[in-house]
């Protein structure tokens, strides 16, 4: 029998906000664990805590208690420096807003990781070329980011995030700025990306019960929890 590698391990993780005199509690406590290779939704309404789960899995943030394991390690307590060196080489992430510098041609986008990788300009210049094609902007890389309309934006977005081949990919509302039919263009893209590689995860925050549908795992949080997580066909049943 094939064993399952467990990549993402939250145990008891909570994530608290203090203003003052108050303390918010943002998420928690969640335990959850996600194999290698799975793609999950998660779902929930405004404010149920699905940005502040992503960040944390992202290292963006930190819990205020629990522990996170990346890969069987303790990443919980790590120095800002150390999360951003995690970043770089093993997560992407895609955004509702494109976050494309207007100054930079679409290329010079796209490269951006890589620059923080210590890659030589060459080989960034033809990883971006084949992360463009990948997306279909193939041509499109002397352009800059204001004259390609929101989903080619978003493409470019996307072949940012993946040009530096990252073990995990993180998205947040990617659909959210589109139309259905470029929205259901961007979820196809993704998840034909999530499976290039047979361990990398794709986590997809998202309000589009369509798009929820089509991976392979649903998480509905509520109040920082999560109160239901499964297959999507049992999940969203409900």
């Amino acid at each position: 029998m094939w064993e399952v590698r467990i990549v993402i391990g939250l145990f008891g993780v909570i994530r608290d906000y203090h203003a003052r005199d108050t303390t918010a509690r943002g998420l928690g406590p969640v335990s959850l664990e996600i194999p290698a290779g799975q793609a999950v939704a998660v779902v929930g309404a405004s404010g149920a805590g699905k940005s502040t789960l992503l960040s944390t899995i992202g290292l963006l943030d930190s819990p205020t208690s629990g522990v996170y394991r990346l890969d069987g390690i303790d990443v919980s307590g790590l120095s800002e420096k150390r999360r951003s060196v995690i970043r770089r080489d093993r997560m992407g992430f895609v955004f509702q807003r494109y976050n494309l510098l207007d100054e930079l041609t679409v290329s010079q986008n796209v490269e951006l990781p890589l620059i923080y990788q210590g890659c030589s300009s060459s080989r960034r210049r033809e990883a971006a070329r084949l992360a463009l094609d990948k997306v279909g902007l193939s041509g499109k890389g002397r352009l800059r980011a204001w004259q390609l309309s929101g989903g080619e934006q978003q493409r470019v977005a996307i072949a940012r995030a993946v040009v530096g081949k990252p073990q995990i990919m993180l998205c947040d509302e990617p659909t959210g700025n589109l139309d259905s039919s470029t929205g259901q263009l961007i979820i196809k893209l993704l998840l034909d990306i999530h499976g290039e590689s047979p361990n990398r995860i794709l986590v997809v925050v998202t309000h589009n019960v369509g798009v929820a549908r089509q991976l392979d795992r649903v998480l509905v949080m509520r109040d920082g929890l999560v109160m239901q997580d499964g297959i999507p066909q049992e999940v969203l049943a409900q």
